[in-house]
């Protein structure tokens, strides 16, 4: 079935739940160093504290999605709340936190395959970049391909992922003192506590993603918080039973300092094989998943950004499987930069890209629940935050934390792709500001309101 767009209604509700709870679950094999190295196994307690304080925000964008529901999504409700120069700059931080996502899951499915193959360093680049392509041609099947594709590999990651897990607990080397004996939960203190609340954040960055699908779906919007929460909650429960199995295995500076701990801590207890051969698939499952779900969200990125008029038409351009075709090729291009930026420490280069544009896109989406909540109240809105305002200002300081916290920890080259990042932005739009100007009434810039989602949207 398709809508008026060319997209087609195919994905039903598990199968979003599945991407958005895919895309957020990214592969740990390689970030749990990092975990530990900002607040030890306390992390397993900050991953359910993030989650409940991630409910505002997931809230804001429930009710946005259903006020408006198009594929332009963070686009269309800021650029309605504040212009579109808002507008355009929440989207590009949106491409921000979309595009970057893939490059992640890439070096990470690079760091499971090297512990089965050992991949030379000099091969590292051209693979992923490789892979990087092989995933453009794959992007462009039947959105139903790729939701079910997306569903059964999620049961297989959580299957695997929690037989891993059971057998750290089992092994008979897991031990509750190596979480009490050296520090305590918290061994960096408030400090570690308080840049693990900012950082972590990023293990949540996928549910926002979900609202680019929604001229995609054929259940009713008012249903949309269920996917959002799902995908909030879901990866916290399957996060804090990984740092805890993982946790009781050794004490937190000697995770800290492995390259890949579940594999690392096989070999050194000398434990079956199967559990660092289940950690590697499972690693591969979490890649795949995530690669699906921000590649997809990606491209209708800057094909709801054309649906505004804020790029050009040929980013709404369909193949036959209902597919944007130039937008895929952009998001292409994009993995290819952020591959050849990345400098080696690769989970904190992309963790520190990803929260910084997560965190401007959650301000300006909440600011914007909150300022048409007040200057339209009488807008239909098949699902309303509880507690709106109070919610929304909630999810904006929160919001605000996790800026900063990300701009405390942020190197020079994540600051450095980020400058360039924001200056190709700009570029665009200044260039389609300069296209207007000598060529009037074509692409003029759109403003939607409900009335006009209903003329787009087939009922």
């Amino acid at each position: 079935m398709e809508n008026k767009s060319g997209l087609r209604r195919e994905l039903n509700i598990v199968q979003l739940v599945c991407m958005a709870a895919g895309a957020v679950i990214g592969g740990w094999i390689a970030e749990v160093p990092y975990w530990f190295e900002l607040s030890g196994a306390g992390t397993a307690l900050i991953f359910p504290l993030l989650a409940i304080l991630m409910i505002p925000v997931g809230l804001a964008f429930s009710e946005l999605t259903a006020m408006l529901p198009l594929t332009s999504a963070v686009d269309c409700w800021s650029t309605t709340a504040f212009g579109h120069k808002v507008g355009w700059l929440t989207q590009w931080m949106m491409y921000l936190v979309q595009v970057t996502a893939p490059t992640l899951m890439i070096f990470i499915f690079l760091t499971a395959i090297n512990y089965i193959v050992p991949i030379p360093e000099a091969y590292i680049t051209p693979i992923a970049i490789a892979i990087a392509v092989i995933w453009f041609f794959l992007s462009n099947r039947n959105i139903s391909f790729l939701g079910k594709a997306s569903e059964i590999l999620f049961y297989f990651l959580l299957l695997i992922s929690l037989a891993v897990q059971f057998g750290f607990f089992t092994s008979g080397h897991w031990s509750m003192s190596n979480i009490t004996d050296h520090g305590g939960f918290f061994p960096s203190g408030m400090k570690g506590f308080g840049l693990a609340l900012a950082m972590l954040s990023v293990k949540y960055i996928g549910f926002e993603m979900t609202p680019t699908m929604i001229q995609e779906v054929k259940f009713p919007v008012k249903k949309f918080w269920i996917v959002v929460l799902g995908a909030i909650f879901l990866p916290a429960c399957l996060y804090s039973v990984v740092v805890m199995g993982v946790g009781g295995m050794a004490p937190w500076d000697t995770i800290a300092n492995m390259s890949t701990p579940e594999l690392d801590l096989v070999a050194m207890f000398k434990l079956p094989a199967w559990l660092a051969i289940g950690a590697c698939l499972a690693a591969v499952l979490h890649a795949l998943t995530t690669i699906i779900s921000f590649w997809a969200s990606s491209a209708r990125v800057t094909y709801g950004a054309a649906q505004l008029n804020q790029l050009p038409a040929a980013f709404m351009k369909l193949n036959k499987y209902g597919q944007p075709i130039w937008s895929n090729l952009l998001v292409l291009f994009f993995s290819i930069f952020f591959i050849l930026g990345n400098n080696g420490d690769f989970v904190q280069y992309i963790y520190s890209l990803c929260n910084i544009g997560a965190g401007m896109v959650y301000l300006i989406c909440c600011a914007a629940a909150l300022k048409l909540r007040k200057e339209h109240p009488d807008w239909k809105r098949p699902y309303r935050a509880p507690a709106g305002p109070v919610m929304f200002v909630c999810g904006m300081l929160i919001s605000i934390w996790i800026i900063i916290g990300t701009i405390m920890t942020m190197d020079m080259n994540g600051f450095i792709s980020l400058v360039i990042f924001c200056a190709v932005g700009i570029a665009l739009y200044i260039a389609m500001d300069i296209y207007r100007k000598k060529h009037p009434g074509v692409m003029e810039l759109k403003t939607f309101t409900p009335d006009d989602c209903e003329l787009i949207l087939d009922e």
